[in-house]
This record gives structure tokens, sequence and C-alpha cells, in this order.
């Protein structure tokens, strides 16, 4: 099982360095879990992207029409107040911003039940996070 921070997702909505091998990564194991505010966070990086003038409205909208094909087939992890406790145990741990706090606690939550995935992003400091707390990571 592979848990996709949004950083590993973008590259399948927008053409970067990273794509090719996110794209093949998701071909081999196209199951995707991700964090319920996910879809949200992806919305982010493409009006930062529109904003700098990185994309245009035209790739912008294939974007969301691909995120909303991936997001018809993946797998969220719901809000709780248990997740919500273990990103505060992670923000006072590593140096973790609050969404990427929220991210990994999402991904560990599902350690319990189906052993733990291996976490996929493009996030240095989350990637280190991740690896602290005992998942394997895909950079």
């Amino acid at each position: 099982m592979k848990f996709w921070d949004s950083s590993a997702l973008v590259p399948l909505l927008v053409a970067e360095p990273d794509s090719p091998r996110r794209a093949e990564t998701l071909r081999a194991d196209p199951v995707l879990v991700v964090w319920w505010g996910t879809a949200v966070e992806c919305e982010s990086a493409l009006q930062r992207r529109l904003r700098e003038g990185a994309l245009t409205n035209e790739a912008a909208r294939q974007a969301r029409a691909h995120l909303a094909t991936l997001a018809a087939a993946w797998h969220e992890v719901m809000p709780s107040a248990a997740l919500r406790t273990l990103a505060v145990r992670l923000l006072r741990t590593h140096p973790l911003r609050a969404a990427d706090a929220l991210q990994l606690a999402a991904a560990l939550s599902l350690a319990p039940s189906a052993g733990a995935p291996t976490f996929l992003t493009a996030d240095l400091r989350l990637a280190d996070a991740a690896e602290i707390e005992g998942l394997r990571v895909l950079r």
C-alpha cells in the first residue's frame, strides 16, 4: 500500500521533472491512499502555479479533470480526534507545517490495521519525519 502526499500527487497533474517517475509508480500500483485534505492541497498548488504564471488556465482545467479522475478512485483517510492528536504530537516532534503533520498522521494511522504503508512525498522535511516515524519513504 502506498500513501500519496500531495507533493507526490501534483506531478501527476502538471508537468514536472518528477512526473514520469510518479506516473510509473502509479502504473505499478494504481491504489492511491490519501489524506482527506489532499484535494484542497492540490488545488492550492495549482492556484500558486497560476498566480506565478507557470500554468495556463487550460492546463489548470486539465489538471483538475485528472485530479477528479484520481479522486474518484482513491481511498481517503478521514479526519478524526485521534488523527488530530497524532498530528499535534508530530508537530511537537518534527519541524513540520500543520498540513504536513496531518498528512503524516493520516499515513501513520493506517499502520496498525494494514501494515505500514510506503509514504510518497517530494517534501524533504516530511520525508525525514516519516522515516523517523518508521515508514518506508519513496522520495
